[in-house]
């Protein structure tokens, strides 16, 4: 499917975000609620020691869906669901923590395939009436890339592979409803979870649109048996409908895209099953938001099964989106001409200015690096820490929605690397453009300075410096931030 710049950014926030949720909530799986005041910290720890980033069973079961997607097999056939049942038991002989339903099933399974899953799902429904847990929601998001084309289809599928471990309807309604409005949101960039209603029976409409309803006016946390499909679903919704959109001041520093980092951590405030709550609303903020509003503190520690990062993670929704089809993108850059040579920022000399020649020949010294531009396997830089930014050279608010907070985000996290005592290279393809303005933001944080005399004092190292009008526009309105202060925000040692 054809997708736009916005749509495609959407469309990678559906994995990240569901990854990042969980990994927020990790640490705090099985704690009480936590007051609205309490700062949440993507710290790892909990009851199974997970690491700083590290993702859990909610995102290693979304990505063996998402392998399977994005191979452009159609995920109702049975070879593709015997594909991911194999890769769950694959995921499951060596992982820390497998929710009890998937394990009941996934332990009957040995190598029998979706066939054998399935009856097994089956059988435990029928002796336990109980298979409406939260692990098939938890796991649903990447079924919604894989059908952006087609609603009906899109449900079909939610159910089929829910029924895989879960067997209860109700969490195969859970599934198609989430399903549906993650595409509705990557597809329109807006939120309506009510959106998928019509596709459930008649006799189940009314019953869904009251729990849906119930979440709008009640907080995360008073769903107190979030483990049940139902109250997971509602306590995600929950955390999005009833975290307010902040309006963008980029002189204070506050985003809409905000709305993303701010319901995730109400989503974790929740208490109980954190993880699986903050993952599955991550994965309809990241189709509302994009991959672009995730935050970049967040973005460089994700990490879990199979050794995956969050570059991993958007190539594949990126792959999905393609049905399997090779990315056309020329990652060799041809035709583009490198000839900036690698310079220190006229206000600070750790932090490196260059092309994308600099990563084919990475400067001594250098041990984290910012990619303006997207990077192919053959020059992704080995270093301590590799920022990823999606920021695109065009003008129009349609390639670049959060562009205020993007570059926020970016020179905070460089000031974070800076403080840590970080040698930081930033580059783009050609220096020309995004560098500038990215290396523009933080001199302007950094120093007291306006805009113009940022500008001017880059173009002594970056002669090509000419930053596109949109992100001029940016830097004017970040203008109005108050002066940076010795020693505060932006001054690294």
């Amino acid at each position: 499917m054809n997708l736009t710049p916005a749509q495609l950014d959407r469309a990678c926030g559906v994995l990240l975000a569901t990854a990042a949720g969980d990994a927020l909530g990790a640490g705090y799986e099985f704690g009480a609620p936590l007051p609205g005041d309490t700062a949440i910290h993507m710290a790892g720890g909990g009851a199974f020691g997970w690491e700083p980033g590290e993702w859990t069973d909610d995102t290693a079961t979304a990505i063996a869906i998402a392998e399977t997607a994005a191979t452009g097999a159609d995920l109702r056939a049975a070879a593709a669901q015997d594909q991911i049942v194999g890769r769950w038991e694959e995921w499951a002989s060596t992982a820390k923590d497998v929710g009890s339903q998937t394990r009941q099933v996934l332990g009957r399974v040995a190598g029998g395939g979706a066939a054998t899953a399935r009856a097994a799902s089956s059988d435990l429904h029928r002796r336990t009436g109980k298979t409406a847990g939260n692990g098939a929601l938890m796991r649903t998001a990447p079924v919604a890339l894989a059908f952006l084309d087609d609603p009906e289809e899109l449900a079909e599928a939610a159910r089929q592979l829910s029924a895989l471990t879960h067997f209860d309807p109700e969490a195969g309604e859970a599934c198609a409803l989430w399903c549906l409005a993650i595409r509705h949101s990557v597809l329109t960039g807006d939120l309506d979870v009510c959106v998928g209603l019509p596709y459930l029976p008649a006799d189940l409409q009314r019953a869904w649109s009251q729990r849906l309803e119930a979440a709008e006016r009640s907080r995360p946390a008073d769903f107190t048996r979030n483990g049940w499909v139902v109250e997971a679903l509602q306590a995600a919704w929950s955390a999005i409908a009833t975290t307010p959109v902040p309006a963008d001041d980029p002189a204070a520093g506050n985003f809409r895209a905000d709305h993303l980092r701010l319901s995730l951590e109400n989503a974790v405030r929740g208490g109980r099953d954190t993880d699986t709550v903050a993952a599955i609303a991550g994965g309809l903020l990241g189709a509302r938001w994009g991959a672009s509003a995730v935050p970049a503190a967040w973005r460089l520690q994700l990490h879990g099964w199979p050794a995956s990062t969050t570059h991993d993670l958007i190539e594949l929704a990126i792959r999905i989106i393609r049905g399997g089809k090779p990315d056309p993108f020329d990652f060799s850059y041809s035709g583009r001409q490198f000839r900036q040579p690698v310079v220190p920022h006229p206000y600070d000399r750790g932090l490196l200015l260059g092309d994308l020649s600099a990563l084919r020949d990475l400067p001594a010294g250098v041990n984290a690096v910012v990619s303006l531009c997207r990077v192919g396997p053959q020059d992704a830089p080995k270093v301590a820490e590799w920022l990823e930014v999606r920021l695109i050279d065009h003008i129009g608010a349609e390639y670049n929605p959060h562009l205020d907070f993007v570059l926020h985000d970016t020179v905070t996290a460089i000031e974070r690397m800076r403080s840590a005592g970080r040698t930081v290279l930033v580059h783009c393809v050609e220096a020309r453009s995004r560098t500038p303005v990215v290396a523009a933001l933080y001199g302007m944080r950094r120093r007291a300075v306006p805009p113009g005399q940022i500008v001017a004092d880059l173009r002594q190292v970056l002669p090509q410096a000419n930053p596109i009008a949109d992100f001029r526009a940016a830097l004017a309105r970040a203008a109005a931030q108050s002066p940076a202060a010795p020693g505060g925000r932006g001054r690294p040692p």
